[in-house]
């Protein structure tokens, strides 16, 4: 196959040029590389997923802005907004895993972030604001936390170690600025800053050499 425009000969049975784009043109030849089956069909199934997405989400659009469907007493929320956040995001989180090279931690750790920010914007337009905050949040920290040590421990490239530090600071914050601030700190948050601290206090003892490269390394000092 010979590319018209940059006047190279291109193996195997490329129909563009790989470097303009532009179609090949002559009689191609066997294929250079086998073709992955297992990727061809996650490419077909991903191609499916995001069309249902897409197709929800302009769905839930329209019954809710042209037809003015309404959840329950929610007379004033426009729920096909939030949907379109989770469905969107979601894709998002789709898209990331899909990614090889991404380790264990990684994989957990931003999609509970992600996740427990959808449902605090959620929560605050449904009024249960109240549940998140109290219950879901620290609990789910708390999981995340104890998961992301295990993890950490039977890590042999210490990729680990840095989402196990920003499970335990985002555990430990919230509990220290309600006691300083001398406000009644909630039963599940304090379960929380004692998790964080317990689980601080054995990554030190445990991996403490990686502990201190990962703080200097993410510092630069």
């Amino acid at each position: 196959m010979i590319c018209p425009y940059c006047k190279i000969e291109v193996g195997g049975n490329l129909t563009k040029c790989p470097l303009c784009q532009s179609k090949l043109r002559g009689e191609p030849e066997e294929i250079y590389f086998p073709v992955n089956e297992e990727i061809l069909k996650k490419s077909v199934l991903y191609k499916i997923q995001i069309f249902i997405v897409i197709t929800a989400i302009i769905v839930g659009v329209g019954l809710d802005f042209f037809f003015g469907l309404r959840i329950g007493p929610f007379k004033e929320l426009h729920w096909s907004l939030l949907l379109a956040m989770w469905l969107i995001v979601m894709e998002i989180e789709v898209m990331r895993h899909l990614v090889r090279g991404s380790g264990a931690s990684r994989k957990l750790t931003l999609p509970v972030f992600t996740v427990l920010i959808l449902m605090i914007i959620t929560s605050y337009y449904f009024d249960i604001m109240w549940l998140t905050v109290k219950w879901i949040v620290p609990l789910t920290l708390v999981a995340t936390l104890i998961a992301n040590f295990v993890i950490g421990m039977i890590d042999k490239h210490g990729n680990a170690m840095i989402y196990l530090l920003t499970n335990m600071f985002v555990g430990i914050i919230p509990g220290v600025v309600l006691l300083i601030s001398h406000r009644d700190i909630y039963f599940t948050w304090t379960i929380c800053l004692l998790v964080s601290s317990i689980l601080f206090v054995a990554a030190v003892i445990f991996k403490g050499r990686e502990v201190l490269k990962e703080v200097q390394r993410r510092l630069n000092v």
